[in-house]
């Protein structure tokens, strides 16, 4: 029987309902007009047909691929913004047709620089989501797994920091951003590791701490005596290990300032969760970079703001490069850092001098450092350190 349209008790909107080459279909058009709901069954009922013909492979579009595709696990706030971009660029292609002329037009379409933007951008806001979303696919057996070109990468210079550079940051940072400095750089944590970092999963007596990583895997890491004596120094053991802390005064409150249950999710990579107390750091401990100068619109007079070279991602290279120095071990440093693959550390491998391995050795073990002992602001002052 072919698809005819139906309607339903108390519903304006159209349905449609029948069977081609034996199989049911019962679904709405979304839609009350009876022109728009007819093109909507032909068109359904032309891609049943196919479907019976030639397979599933004939017929799932993009759409619906990339429904399933976030209906299959939580995905995170990034790959939310890739994935909308694209489906409003493929909507209702077929998976089974996209290829790389079809990649090369989402480049111009997608990004802001189209085809002119960087290849680290092209890969991470479209080539990789859309792989993903294809691969999903392709073991659904709805299309042949993707290949693609991968755009060339420009090769940058690896920035990491001497340990007296690393002293001079830590010592130069707001008084509540010093310990996750430390943290970052003698564990090795990516920024969203450590401000999702929860007091429940730090053990300060047993010098372990567990991590979540971006793919939900947990990572259990040692915690050096340098990072026992900055936690110890924060003044609450409950909720968010790392807070934001805000030069204003909290409501109803005579003096102080106000400090924040966790960071914010920028959704993003890169630590601009900090960004302000970064660039402030480095500022001050010296480090290179520049003075951004722009005139606000509405505004006669310019501003002025400091742009680090050096971003927080820094501090995980330099936890890389300190840790092969003083160990001479790849696969300890993939496994202690969380990387997938031993290629991904190799380029970790004899960046820092062995002249500074004792420097290294000293530093992690370093147990008196009156700047990162200090209380953190307590946002709770019914909480009690455990000393």
């Amino acid at each position: 029987m072919p698809l005819t349209i139906v309607k339903r008790k108390g519903r304006e909107t159209l349905y449609v309902r029948g069977t081609v080459r034996g199989q049911g279909i019962f679904e709405s058009t979304g839609t009350s007009d009876q022109k728009q709901a007819e093109a909507y069954r032909a068109k359904r009922e032309a891609e049943l047909w196919e479907e019976s013909v030639y397979g599933k492979r004939a017929v799932v579009t993009f759409a619906s691929a990339v429904t399933a595709y976030l209906e299959a696990e939580q995905r995170s706030a990034t790959t939310l913004t890739h994935t909308e971009r694209l489906l409003n660029h493929f909507g209702r292609r077929k998976v089974d047709s996209i290829g790389q002329s079809d990649l090369d037009h989402a480049y111009k379409a997608i990004l802001t620089k189209g085809a002119e933007a960087s290849g680290a951008t092209k890969i991470r806001a479209v080539l990789t989501p859309l792989r993903a979303i294809l691969e999903f696919s392709a073991v659904r057996g709805w299309c042949a797994k993707p290949a693609f070109e991968r755009p060339r990468v420009a090769q940058t210079k690896m920035r990491f920091l001497r340990p007296d550079e690393a002293t001079d940051l830590v010592n130069s940072a707001a008084k509540h951003v010093r310990p996750l400095l430390v943290f970052l750089i003698a564990t090795g944590a990516r920024m969203s590791e450590a401000l999702e970092l929860e007091w429940a999963d730090v053990d300060l007596q047993g010098r372990r701490a567990v991590v979540w990583q971006k793919q939900g895997d947990e990572r259990h890491i040692d915690l050096p005596p340098v990072v026992i004596l900055a936690l110890t120094g924060i003044g609450h053991r409950t909720g968010r290990v790392f807070r934001p802390v805000r030069s204003r005064r909290p409501a109803g409150a005579e003096s102080g300032k106000e400090v924040g249950e966790g960071y914010y999710d920028t959704g993003r990579t890169g630590g601009g969760q900090i960004k302000s107390a970064w660039a402030y750091a480095c500022k001050r401990a010296g480090l290179p970079g520049h003075d951004r100068v722009w005139t606000p619109n509405g505004e006669r007079r310019p501003k002025r703001q400091f742009v680090p070279d050096l971003t927080p991602h820094a501090m995980r290279h330099t936890f890389a490069t300190w840790h092969y120095c003083v160990h001479k071990d790849l696969l300890k440093l993939k496994e202690d850092g969380g990387w997938q693959t031993i290629t991904m550390v190799t380029r970790y491998a004899k960046k820092m001098p062995d002249h500074y391995r004792t420097a290294i050795m000293a530093w992690l073990a370093y147990t008196d450092w009156p700047d990162i002992a200090g209380d953190v602001p307590n946002p709770c002052h019914n909480d009690v350190p455990n000393k």
